[in-house]
Parts: C-alpha cells; sequence; structure tokens
C-alpha cells in the first residue's frame, strides 16, 4: 500500500511526499487574547515532533493540507515569526514544499511571498488529491483521483478506561462516493480535536454514515481500532 500513516502524518512513499494538516500556529496566543492562560510550547513541540518524523523517511516533498496558521482576519506577531521559521525549517528537510489553503487561511500570502511560495487550494499528486476538506472541489484532478486526503476536522475519539475518559487523535479512512478518503488528525498539539463519537462534524465529506469507516489512534505508535460501528 503506498500510504502510510506515521505519527499525525500521512505520507506517500513511491513519491516520497510527506502530509501534515492543522498545526494551527499562533493557536496560543488566541487563547491568551481571550484571557485562556497556556504556556506557548506548541512551536517547539511541533518542531521536535517533526524531526522525528523525519528521520525515519526519504522526504523529497512537505505538503501543508491547510491551516498553517490559527487567526481568520489577521496575521499575529506569533503568527508572522513562528510561521516564517516554521516554513525555513520544512525547506531545510525536503526539496519542494507546498502549501494548502484552509479555512484559516484567509490571509496566508503575505507570509508565504516573504518565502517565494505561492499556495493552492488543491494538489494532486499521482492517484491522491490532497485539499483542507472545508468544501469539496469541482476541478478535473479531484474527480479523477482515486485518493482524497483531507484534514479540517480534527478528528479525536474518545475512550473510557478504569472509569476514565481519555482522548486520542485518530485518522478516519472510509469512502467518499467511490474514492478512498483519508481524514487526517490535527498537528495542532494543544488540543487533542473534534470527538467524533459525540460531536458534530464540519466537513461536507463526512456528511454520511460513518459506522464503516475505520479508526486508527495516534499513541506511542498508530493503532488500529478496527471500524467506528465496533467502538
Amino acid at each position: 500500500m503506498n500510504i502510510l500513516l506515521k505519527d499525525l502524518a500521512l505520507y506517500l512513499k513511491k513519491e516520497k511526499a510527506l502530509v501534515i494538516s492543522d498545526i494551527h500556529l499562533g493557536f496560543e496566543e488566541s487563547l491568551n487574547k481571550q484571557g485562556i492562560l497556556v504556556p506557548r510550547f506548541q512551536y517547539e513541540e511541533t518542531i521536535q515532533r517533526l524531526k522525528k518524523i523525519f528521520k525515519d523517511l526519504e522526504i523529497n516533498e512537505i505538503i501543508v493540507n491547510g491551516d498553517f496558521k490559527h487567526e481568520f482576519g489577521q496575521i499575529s506577531r506569533t503568527e508572522w515569526k513562528d510561521s516564517l521559521n516554521m516554513i525555513d525549517f520544512l525547506l531545510e528537510n525536503c526539496k519542494k514544499l507546498t502549501i494548502i489553503k484552509g479555512n484559516h487561511d484567509k490571509i496566508i500570502d503575505p507570509i508565504a511571498i516573504r518565502r517565494n511560495l505561492k499556495t493552492v487550494l488543491g494538489y494532486k499528486l499521482n492517484d491522491s488529491y490532497i485539499c483542507h476538506g472545508d468544501f469539496i472541489p469541482n476541478d478535473f484532478e479531484f474527480h479523477e483521483a482515486k485518493n482524497i486526503i483531507i484534514g479540517h476536522e480534527h478528528p479525536a475519539i474518545s475512550l473510557r478506561k478504569s472509569g476514565r475518559a481519555e482522548t486520542y487523535k485518530c485518522f478516519l479512512i472510509g469512502k467518499w462516493k467511490r474514492k478512498n478518503l483519508y481524514v487526517m488528525p490535527s498537528f495542532n498539539l494543544v488540543v487533542e480535536g473534534t470527538n467524533i463519537l459525540k460531536e458534530k462534524l464540519l466537513s461536507p465529506f463526512l456528511k454520511q454514515d460513518l459506522k464503516n469507516f475505520n479508526v486508527f489512534i495516534v499513541e506511542d505508535k498508530i493503532y488500529d481500532f478496527g471500524k467506528l460501528k465496533d467502538i
């Protein structure tokens, strides 16, 4: 199989391409502005986690699948600094970097331009089409693809053990029409994400019965938890 789940990332083996999604740089600053005091560890921990992923893989290309930054209508001071530094770090570890726009990336272009990068709304690599997942594309390449890879939803699942519930980031893998659909967990290390067993899902790709989707939990390794209907 060409698609490998690797920690919170997804790796296309033939293309030597790594996909990461929903980093939401600047998330902690946004919380601080709302009066929610959290320590700012996001950037450094993201770098360290990516380094571990890079160490095990040969990577020619990195695709950031939307929501690289967090603020909708502005670029905060933290976002400027952390986004440019993150881009520099990613470029040191690949030959090509592609940034797909997510719904939080309305004004990410000024950051991308600083590093001579262009943003896109979707990106096709052979038989896989990568898009953020906040809307369903209607271009030729999307319809030709066999595999669709999205972010946006931040899937997580809450499991009860010894009377206590623990929430884990997870991948969802199933079908959208006749295509294989891969839903990636967020690379935002501050929060786990949306509990797919209880919360309303946002992506139009997931406005369907998900009971036959397979759940892969991300912990110290990837755990196959079988079909959602059996959890």
